[in-house]
């Protein structure tokens, strides 16, 4: 008989250490000093009990949780039922229905015009932040529920309408018309194949049922290419009209209760934002009314482009702070060659480097919302909300996708795994710097408001020079783009160029003025000297306090 010896060795091959623990369950409001301190700067102080109590829900594994969901199981569409009647339906994981029940109950898309008082946009933004986070996706419905205001203004009857249900603090995602429902959400759509960003190539017609001109109804007959979130209950459309191109509001359903024949023909299939539909549409005799006037359709539709633009600058400098985090939090706790990563000076190098980008792009970002709570009163803020939404849409989401890979690659090996936020992290990056107009639409815009309102770039240059004598290099740096802006020489094929100066300046101007001393004084010795690439993070000059500056950002559990 062959006897048989117990060995327990082999049960257990090795012991799980120097690995950080789960950066959750901390409150993404309360670590983020630069969040905190832009909440005071820019006129929402008020604001900060709401923002305490949205960054530990932020901030929770729960929520942490559905972000993962959310992205792990992606919008399937459903042409029709099981019975063959057409029902155009795209159905999510019940996660991302969660992600939008939080957010539009948090007024996330309506607080700021539901209470329009002084700091209302900075507040709304740093939620938006903090909850973009969690998850990008499910933002770009909240942003264009968020943004149809301003333009669904241009049609008073419309608006009386239809924003008592915009601004509701619910979300009803039933496919069903919004008549039924106390809260709807609201897309855009712009893009068709042949056209792209040169919207008046747009062919989708519209004839007039009846009557023409504003408010009243039309049959919208054509495509369009790029539709996002097309569950929405409305959507505000471009179309063409024998006076050219105009702007629809276009409901799912018509107000007899039938469906709207706005037919979608397939899904994107996007490498990031994938929690969010997007869709290629038919449109075959839709009804749609008229917003503003006739032939004035990118003038109306603007009024919404410029709020989901300052929402993209809110949506890339949220995915900075959490790959920034998710960076500092893994160097905090791992162990290389006998030390902890991030009190090696080459990794303190370039997590400093990280951490200047993130509180530069959030800075500039809550400018912007300071000026646009100031309304169209004040002319100094108007002209910088034109100028600024611009410029830093550009340059903040232009810089993203490179403070990715490199938070990413500061993790190492685990950085790439799906199980960590990174990889999703990375594929969002680019999405913001081509949605709503592309580096080079941005720019062109830049030079456009230069041209036909020239008071925007006397109001930038106040706004830099506000800092005058606070830093030699930013004194010296504003000097040379003084001389730039004044050069009218090849300006459109310099206008790249120009428009990262104007960005750089401004959040040297910032940060000067406002910042953390440590933080501002790295970013003018790192960025505005004459020969700055920008092209690798960690390439920061001696003297720089790296240690004080990790230390501020670093979330503590």
């Amino acid at each position: 008989m062959t006897q048989t010896f117990a060995r327990p060795y082999l049960a257990e091959t090795h012991v799980v250490e120097n690995q950080p623990p789960p950066l959750r369950d901390y409150n993404t409001y309360q670590q983020d000093a630069a969040l905190v301190e832009a909440l005071a700067r820019e006129g929402a102080a008020w604001a900060q009990p709401e923002l305490q109590s949205f960054g530990a829900l932020t901030g929770s594994r729960e929520v942490i949780e559905l972000g993962f969901q959310a992205n792990e199981n992606k919008p399937v569409l459903y042409t029709h039922d099981n019975y063959g009647h057409r029902i155009d339906e795209v159905r999510f994981h019940p996660a991302y229905h969660r992600l939008m029940q939080i957010s539009m109950e948090n007024g996330l898309h309506a607080s700021h015009w539901r209470n329009p008082k002084p700091g209302a946009h900075v507040a709304r933004a740093a939620m938006s932040y903090l909850q973009g986070q969690v998850d990008a996706a499910h933002g770009c419905p909240v942003t264009m529920t968020s943004a149809v205001v301003p333009a669904l203004l241009e049609q008073p009857d419309l608006a009386a309408q239809w924003l008592p249900k915009i601004t509701a603090l619910e979300y009803d995602h039933r496919n069903i018309p919004m008549e039924q429902k106390s809260a709807i959400t609201v897309g855009m759509a712009m893009t068709e194949k042949q056209g792209g960003s040169d919207v008046r190539a747009n062919t989708l017609r519209a004839h007039a049922v009846g009557a023409e001109g504003p408010g009243q109804t039309y049959e919208l007959v054509g495509h369009k290419y790029f539709v996002s979130a097309p569950m929405s209950d409305a959507f505000l459309v471009l179309a063409q009209t024998q006076s050219g191109l105009s702007c629809f509001w276009l409901p799912r359903w018509r107000a007899d209760g039938s469906k709207n024949p706005l037919q979608i023909q397939r899904l994107k299939n996007k490498m990031g934002n994938v929690a969010n539909a997007s869709c290629e549409t038919e449109l075959r005799g839709a009804h749609a009314q008229m917003v503003g006037g006739e032939g004035r359709g990118v003038a109306t539709i603007l009024k919404m482009v410029t709020m989901t633009r300052f929402d993209c600058m809110v949506g890339s400098s949220a995915g900075m702070r959490q790959a920034v985090a998710q960076a500092l939090h893994h160097c905090a706790y791992r162990f290389a060659f006998g030390k902890r990563l991030a009190e090696q000076p080459l990794m303190q190098n370039v997590l400093a480097d990280l951490v200047i980008e993130h509180e530069a792009a959030l800075a500039l970002t809550m400018r912007i919302g300071r000026a646009l709570d100031a309304g169209s009163d004040n002319e100094h803020e108007k002209m910088l909300v034109r100028v600024g939404t611009a410029v830093g849409k550009y340059w903040i989401c232009k810089r993203t996708p490179a403070h990715a890979y490199e938070a990413m690659e500061c993790i190492g090996g685990s950085g790439v795994m799906e199980d960590c936020i990174m990889p999703r992290l990375f594929r969002e990056s680019p999405v913001n710097s081509i949605w709503e107009g592309s580096g080079n639409v941005q720019c062109l815009d830049m030079l456009r408001a230069m041209s036909r309102n020239p008071g925007s770039v006397d109001a930038y240059m106040d706004e830099v020079q506000s800092a005058a004598g606070s830093d030699d290099r930013l004194d010296r740096y504003v000097g040379r783009l003084g001389a730039e802006l004044l050069d009218p020489s090849a300006i459109e094929y310099r206008a790249r160029g120009v428009v990262e100066k104007m960005a750089l300046a401004l959040q040297g101007a910032l940060l000067v003025r406002h910042g953390n001393p440590a933080v501002a004084d790295a970013f003018c010795a790192s960025r505005l000297g004459e020969h700055y690439s920008g092209l690798n993070f960690g390439n920061l000059p001696r003297g720089v306090d790296c240690k004080s500056i990790i230390a501020r950002a670093t979330p503590l559990l």
